[in-house]
């Protein structure tokens, strides 16, 4: 197994890096956060342009004809520079769901626009509990004519304002295996029946809530087949959760970065505060966490972009990745005093960044319980043979 990344994908870091420094500094993301778009057009029209968004795409649609790994290489710099927009959304969520579910219309249809920057996808999954389970599922799709229509509510919804396409899990049966009867449906915007709010949430939250109400779409906006729709969520929960964990990898280099430059320069008593011990503690521990994390993610996303059974890894990297940020982030407002926690600072963007991260996709408890679920049955150990 080899978790590095290649000569192509360190330069396309290298790129990425110096163009978030140019197009997308941490004034431009404060600014943002004000904004109910929270981001700009200019911003997402460069990525468009340096082919970022047909990255993980075949050529035949309009992509660079890369891989997930591509992908991780960017996000990293992404959660580095706390890059605001959809991409994630459109991207993980959106294109590569599509990719793996999707008729060949739709291929040819929806992955050329969202590779040339015209489509914006997100998907409507949680609702009311909160959960990433098939129990959760409670949006309904009744057959009615030569479609479907939908009633039902979902919450949270990543960048839900700035999309134009919803990728929306629905009940379309009612069995004892919740896992069945669950069936994914392309719901444009501006179709009748939908109405999309703003949650008010953490800075750069950008999430919203989905009211259906009778909302209709016809049966070829099915993807992957009725009550088929689980194990395709499945798939892209796995992929998105160890992505966001690779995400959150830049923002952890960042915060340590800054703090050993904070406590290089910052001179208390006569001396620098890198001279502390207990301040180079909190140093190597934050410095052990990050190391910790980038492993654990690339691990996931290594075996992830080439089996579908990752359950382990990539819970393994959650349940790692989403306390060890928060870690790094108290560790480095420990350092920077006062300082870190007001708004002009920076150090408390990514703490907010860190928490939004945390939840995405399952916290740390949740994936603790997955975890233990895949190592076996623990009932018998100890036990001994009478």
């Amino acid at each position: 197994m080899d978790l590095a990344i290649n000569e192509t994908q360190q330069m396309l870091k290298n790129s990425a890096r110096e163009f978030f420094a140019r197009e997308c500094p941490l004034s431009l993301v404060r600014a943002m956060e004000e904004l109910p778009k929270g981001y700009t057009d200019e911003l997402w029209q460069g990525m468009v342009d340096l082919g970022w968004l047909g990255l993980a795409l075949p050529e035949k649609y309009g992509g660079a004809g890369g891989d997930l790994m591509d992908v991780a290489a960017l996000l990293e710099e992404m959660g580095r520079a706390l890059m605001p927009g959809p991409f994630f959304s459109t991207v993980v969520l959106g294109a590569m769901t599509i990719l793996d579910a999707a008729d060949e219309d739709n291929k040819e249809k929806l992955l050329s626009q969202i590779a040339n920057g015209q489509l914006i996808v997100t998907l409507a999954l949680t609702e009311i509990n909160g959960t990433y389970d098939p129990e959760g599922i409670e949006v309904s799709a009744r057959v009615d004519g030569n479609g479907y229509v939908i009633n039902g509510t979902k919450l949270f919804v990543p960048d839900a304002q700035a999309s134009d396409l919803l990728i929306v899990a629905t009940r379309t049966s009612q069995t004892f295996n919740p896992k069945e009867g669950v069936t994914l449906l392309l719901v444009p915007k501006g179709t009748d029946g939908v109405r999309i709010t703003p949650h008010e949430t953490l800075p750069s939250g950008a999430q919203g809530e989905v009211r259906f109400n009778e909302a209709r779409v016809p049966f070829s906006a099915t993807l992957g087949g009725k009550d088929m729709g689980w194990p395709i969520i499945e798939r892209t929960l796995r992929r998105a959760a160890a992505a966001k964990c690779v995400e959150m990898v830049g923002g952890a280099q960042a915060v340590l970065d800054m703090t050993l430059k904070y406590l290089k320069y910052r001179a208390q008593f006569g001396r620098p505060l890198g001279t502390f011990q207990s301040l180079q503690h909190h140093c190597a521990n934050m410095a052990t966490d990050v190391e910790g994390c980038r492993y654990t993610a690339y691990q996931a996303i290594w075996r992830v972009a080439r089996s579908p059974q990752a359950d382990r890894e990539v819970s393994i990297a959650k349940a790692w990745v989403s306390d060890a940020y928060i870690r790094i982030c108290a560790l480095a407002h420990q350092c920077h005093g006062a300082i870190g926690f007001t708004k002009e600072h920076d150090l408390q963007m990514y703490t907010h960044r860190a928490r939004i991260q945390e939840q995405a996709f399952g916290d740390s408890r949740v994936h603790r319980k997955v975890l233990s679920n895949n190592l076996g049955d623990l009932h018998y150990l100890g036990r001994t043979e009478s």
